[in-house]
């Protein structure tokens, strides 16, 4: 399923928020990291629906792929 573009951009900047914040790095470059993710590709393809997950659940799985050490 494909999600209303307006909704999925503002989720986009939820989660961006919420992952530069968690991460203590910039807007910038939360902003850069998330639009190379594979979680944006999924998401933006609407593949499994994670789209419907939480801003929460999606940032943290944006911080396992940008920052595995963590």
């Amino acid at each position: 399923m494909i999600a209303n573009k307006i909704l999925l951009q503002r989720k986009y900047a939820r989660i961006v928020k919420l992952f530069a914040e968690n991460n203590h790095i910039s807007y910038e470059e939360a902003l850069n990291l998330f639009y190379n993710s594979k979680t944006f590709e999924l998401i933006s393809n609407g593949i499994a629906d994670m789209h419907c997950l939480s801003d929460e659940y999606l940032a943290e799985e944006l911080t396992i792929e940008c920052f595995p050490s963590k």
